[in-house]
């Protein structure tokens, strides 16, 4: 059986990297023939914000039964659940603030010739709604972390890992 692996902040950077080289591209290209510049509309932000909320809650769940508040037993589907939808939050932000950030790479350079900056607005509007998805992302993961167990790990024993060199988690 696979396990999951922690989110590693090299690939939220490759990510937004890549994404913000396509979106500049993307937006060379549609300024070229006329197109609308492709950012996502402030209703986006509505989507993601519920995305941050629904993760946030299930996450402090997952908290509560990992600090102690055990009333119940944990699903363990759901604490699955929680933490690739919290590694998904993570991407998908990263993504999205990459693609606008590169949209708004292309669009400075002319700010003094628009009259309409709502493209500009946008862009920055989704690009802090992503990082805000990243760092939701990262915090729920690691409230879906086992803790270590108490006391130090019996001689010649190393801390608790799985073979594929992943975490483990809720």
């Amino acid at each position: 059986m696979r396990t999951l692996r922690t989110i590693r902040p090299v690939w939220l950077v490759v990510i937004a990297l890549v994404a913000g080289a396509a979106g500049w591209v993307t937006t060379q290209l549609t300024n070229r023939a006329s197109l609308p510049t492709p950012v996502l509309p402030l209703s986006s932000l509505l989507t993601m914000g519920i995305i941050v909320v629904l993760t946030l809650t299930l996450g402090v769940q997952v908290l509560r039964w990992r600090n102690g508040h055990r009333n119940k037993p944990l699903n363990a589907v759901l604490a699955a659940r929680t933490v690739v939808l919290a590694q998904a939050c993570a991407y998908a932000g990263a993504l999205l603030s990459g693609w606008h950030l590169g949209v708004l790479v292309d669009q400075l350079p002319t700010l003094a010739l628009r009259s309409n900056l709502n493209v500009i607005w946008f862009a920055l509007a989704v690009v802090g709604g992503g990082i805000i998805m990243i760092v939701v992302g990262l915090i729920v993961e690691r409230f879906c972390r086992i803790p270590p167990e108490d006391g130090p790990p019996p001689a010649g024993k190393s801390p608790k890992r799985n073979s594929s060199g992943g975490e483990e988690y809720a």
